[in-house]
């Protein structure tokens, strides 16, 4: 299970649902026919002008102009009935509906072309984040291994949330995080800590030297005047929140270094472990307000054991009444311990979790399974 998106993400927003067309056809032709059949004082002409103005709301301009034109048409052939398209009421009447529908239509002119703008920039930041994060290999010595990715709404930026794997001739080490802001220049700086990662995991030996080496690349970064800027002109004032561990092949053990991350949930013998270290460190970024140096935690980790990482997007994601996601309640509840049916229930769940199953934030998962054979 490599890196997802919710789907549909890529779907056009400015395609309108054809079935919507129905409701304006619908009050075009009941309007008119009450007109023609009301009292010669009776006038619903101006109701037409809401056949245009609706269709805006879900349809492009053309679609939107074609409506304007028949509900123009039905106004002239209730005019004739009644009375005389010369009537100086019917004549006000369509020269409003004339107005209304080419002000509509180019509202919707406007609106579709900002979305398109906005779906373009999108499609940019998604294909630099597919190449930023790779997906993880299902196997890598005696791990199982599964990572998943969700996308929040179309509306929202793309976020920085990442993950990683680094075999070394020790084990394997993984790192995940989430780089604070959205857009471009989140990505930019989870490109930069998984290079980073990528180019050291195989050569720094202890793992507080891998993540002292991954925070003064991060902080070199934040210390380059141009880099400090964001993109809006203000100072930045990103840091990264990371999880890295480091898991021996031959020892029932992983050591862990956490900054700021939530910590990883160890699902051991039918029971969630939560792994809270004892002395966190500060997010990457801002290690300066650090008074120790960064120190490595061991936590048992067996043969069958199944450890969680995960951003959050996954523990803050609400449903209808505003209610965090439980994480650790509903994998209490997994059975399923093998990696990929471990993130295919906790998808569908935290879907189901949120309204409309759309996420605010994007939401990355990593599972990790111990097992017996290389």
């Amino acid at each position: 299970m490599g890196a997802r998106r919710l789907p549909g993400s890529h779907r056009r927003s400015w395609e309108p649902p054809q079935a919507l067309l129905a409701v304006p056809l619908a009050l075009i032709v009941i309007v008119t026919v009450s007109d023609v059949l009301a009292p010669s004082e009776v006038h619903l002409g101006p109701f037409l002008a809401a056949a245009p103005a609706i269709t805006a709301s879900f349809a492009g301009p053309r679609t939107t102009a074609c409506v304007g034109a028949i509900a123009v048409l039905a106004q002239a052939v209730a005019a004739g009935v009644r009375t005389s398209l010369t009537d100086l009421n019917h004549t006000f009447q369509l020269t409003t509906l004339v107005l209304i529908s080419v002000f509509v239509t180019l509202f919707a002119h406007r609106r579709e072309r900002h979305e398109k703008e906005l779906m373009q920039l999108r499609s940019v930041a998604e294909a630099a984040q597919q190449v930023v994060i790779r997906p993880l290999p299902r196997r890598i010595g005696p791990l199982r291994i599964a990572s998943l990715y969700l996308a929040a709404e179309a509306e929202a930026q793309i976020g920085g949330d990442l993950f990683a794997a680094a075999r070394t001739a020790q084990g394997t080490r993984f790192i995940v995080g989430d780089v604070r802001g959205k857009g471009l220049e989140a990505i930019g700086d989870a490109a930069l800590l998984l290079g980073a990662f990528r180019s050291a995991a195989h050569r720094q030996a202890d793992l507080a030297a891998l993540v002292t080496y991954l925070d003064g690349t991060v902080s070199s970064d934040l210390d380059d005047p141009e880099a400090a800027v964001s993109a809006s002109g203000s100072p930045s004032e990103a840091f990264i929140t990371t999880a890295v561990l480091d898991i021996p092949d031959g020892t029932p053990v992983l050591y862990l270094i956490n900054c700021g991350h939530p910590p990883p949930l160890l699902l051991h013998r039918g029971e969630v472990i939560s792994l809270e270290v004892s002395d966190p460190a500060p997010p990457l970024g801002l290690t300066e307000f650090a008074a120790l140096p960064f120190a490595a935690q061991a936590f048992p980790f067996e043969t069958g054991d199944t450890l969680l990482l995960y951003t959050d997007g996954v523990i803050e994601a609400r449903d209808g009444s505003g209610v965090f996601y439980p994480l650790a309640q509903r994998l209490r509840a997994v059975l399923e311990g093998e990696p990929q049916g471990l993130l295919r229930h906790l998808r569908e769940d935290l879907l189901a979790h949120t309204p409309g199953g759309h996420l605010g934030d994007d939401a990355a998962m990593v599972a990790i399974r111990r097992e017996t054979r290389c």
